[in-house]
């Protein structure tokens, strides 16, 4: 997952909304949106390389995100999935706060990343690059790309923004959140942030939507958990050149 926007209790009917895209590597094998083997209670994709996730939900509320944070001079070789923590969280009948402060003794063995996760009642954010973690989330709209919490990346105060917009209607659309999770318009390098890699390269990387042949955006997602816990979530995967291959809608 490389960019992420989370409403937390800020739309009347729908305590949690999540619209994100997953980016990586279009040849890494990928299994779409689907009740989990073992796991009928847990949707989401699942990368098969690794076994772990990006992203996923649960009967309940329940969920997980993980963003990589892009620092290249950083990067361990040989060290564990960061998919792996959605997958243990979800798997996982402790609170929030208390499976964080477990993965806390560990974190430091994992390259960089950002987690998201909820229990229903509580969203908690953690880093293994942020000394404040792990942090309780207020209400309100929050983004994540391969930065920290909220940083003022272009992609990121654009799309918080968007979705404000697309929420200020009793019942959420997820078509206009797909839709505009397809933004494939680069930041001017002016505002370009500076992680390592070169000005070329965080260019293609800036848009919400990144359009290329090896590396590029696979899926785009929508989540909404309604005040009883049901949840939906839709999943739109795309080719190499950015059309939509499917489109899958489970509730949990």
């Amino acid at each position: 997952m490389c960019v992420l926007f989370i409403a937390w209790r800020y739309h009347p009917h729908y305590p949690l909304v999540l619209a994100a895209n997953r980016d990586e590597f279009h040849h890494r094998p990928t299994a779409v949106a689907t009740a989990w083997p073992g796991s009928a209670d847990i949707v989401g994709g699942r990368d098969l390389q690794e076994g772990g996730s990006w992203l996923a939900l649960s009967r309940g509320g329940r969920f997980a995100a993980i963003t990589n944070v892009r620092e290249p001079s950083r990067r361990q070789s040989g060290a564990p999935s960061r998919g792996q923590l959605v997958t243990d969280f979800l798997r996982d009948d402790r609170d929030a706060r208390s499976w964080l402060g477990e993965l806390a003794n560990v974190a430091a063995q994992y390259n960089g990343f950002n987690l998201l996760i909820g229990d229903g009642q509580e969203l908690m954010y953690f880093s293994n690059r942020y000394p404040g973690s792990p942090t309780l989330l207020p209400s309100g709209i929050h983004g994540i790309s391969n930065g920290l919490l909220n940083d003022p990346w272009p992609k990121v105060e654009q799309g918080k923004a968007r979705l404000a917009r697309l929420l200020a209607t009793d019942q959420p659309d997820c078509e206009a959140m797909l839709t505009m999770l397809r933004d494939t318009e680069p930041a001017s390098d002016d505002q370009l942030p500076d992680t390592g890699v070169g000005l070329a390269l965080e260019r293609r990387l800036s848009p919400l939507f990144i359009l290329d042949g090896q590396y590029g955006t696979r899926s785009s997602t929508v989540i909404l958990v309604g005040s009883t816990g049901q949840g939906l979530l839709v999943e739109r995967s795309f080719s190499p050149v950015g059309e939509p291959i499917t489109t899958r809608q489970v509730s949990v």
